[in-house]
C-alpha cells in the first residue's frame, strides 16, 4: 500500500497540489485557461488537462462537456469525484505526486534553454521517448532544458503545471542511445534550481506503476505526498458540443 502524508489544511483553505490543474489554471496559467463557467482547459495543442473545481454539480459536467474535444475526451486529474451517470470512463489509473524535500537542485553547465526552434526536436525526441503528453506549444508552458551530444538532442526535461508556489518539472527523456549516463536527472536538477530561484517548489507526476522512476526520484530527494486518480471520461454524446 502507498503510504501517502495527507494534508492538514490550514484556516479551511484547499492545498493548490490538491487539485492542481485547476489551481493552475486559475493562477499563474490563468491566460492560458479555455473556460466555460467553472469548466477549464488548456489549450489542445498544449496540453490535454481540463480542470472542475473541488465539488463539481452538474451545470460544471455540462459545461466541461462542451469544451472536451470529441475525439479526445475530458483528461482529469486530482478529483476525487466520479463522472456523471452516462459518461464513459476510458482509461483510468494512478500516479503519485512528489513533492521537494530537499533535493540538490544545481544549475548545469551542458543544458540549453530550448526555445520555439526546438519545437521540432524535441516532439521527435518525445515520440521516440514517450515522457507523457508533449505537443506543439507544452513548451509555452514554461522552461524546458535540454543536453545536445553532436548537435542532436539527446535529452530534456521541463516545467508543465504551475499552482501558486508551485511548478511541476515534465517532459522528462532521454534518447535510448544515452540513458544510464544521469543526463535526466541532471536536467532535473537543472529545472528544479531554476524554480527554486523564483521562490518556488518543485513537484512532479510519476505514474505509480513506474516503480524505478518513483525510487529515482525519491533518492534525489522528493516525497511522496499523495496518490490521485488520472481518468479519460467522455461525456454522453447528446452532451457533446463541436
Amino acid at each position: 500500500m502507498v503510504d501517502v502524508e495527507p494534508f492538514r489544511p490550514e484556516s479551511g483553505q484547499a492545498h493548490p497540489l490538491d487539485n492542481s490543474v485547476y489551481s493552475a489554471l486559475t493562477g499563474p496559467h490563468a491566460h492560458f485557461a479555455q473556460r466555460r463557467g467553472n469548466a477549464l482547459r488548456y489549450p489542445l495543442d498544449m496540453s490535454p488537462f481540463m480542470a472542475l473545481p473541488d465539488s463539481p454539480g452538474d451545470a460544471d459536467w455540462a459545461d466541461i462537456a462542451a469544451l472536451a474535444d470529441p475525439d479526445r475526451g475530458v483528461t482529469l486529474t486530482g478529483l476525487t469525484v466520479e463522472p456523471p451517470d452516462g459518461w464513459e470512463v476510458v482509461m483510468r489509473g494512478t500516479v503519485l505526486q512528489l513533492v521537494d524535500d530537499g533535493i540538490a537542485a544545481a544549475p548545469d553547465d551542458e543544458a540549453v534553454t530550448l526555445t520555439q526552434a526546438d519545437v521540432p526536436e524535441m516532439l521527435a525526441l518525445a515520440e521516440r521517448t514517450k515522457p507523457g503528453p508533449f505537443l506543439p506549444r507544452t513548451i509555452e508552458m514554461g522552461t524546458y532544458l535540454g543536453i545536445r551530444h553532436g548537435g542532436r538532442l539527446v535529452a530534456m526535461a521541463g516545467e508543465r503545471l504551475r499552482p501558486p508556489g508551485w511548478t511541476e518539472i515534465s517532459g522528462v527523456c532521454t534518447d535510448a542511445d544515452r540513458r544510464g549516463q544521469g543526463l535526466g536527472t541532471r536536467l532535473v536538477l537543472a529545472v528544479a534550481a531554476g524554480i527554486r530561484m523564483r521562490g518556488e517548489t518543485p513537484f512532479l507526476h510519476v505514474v505509480a506503476s513506474n516503480t524505478n522512476a518513483v525510487r529515482l526520484y525519491e533518492s534525489l530527494g522528493f516525497r511522496l505526498r499523495r496518490a490521485a486518480t488520472l481518468v479519460l471520461t467522455r461525456p454522453p454524446a447528446e452532451t457533446s458540443i463541436s
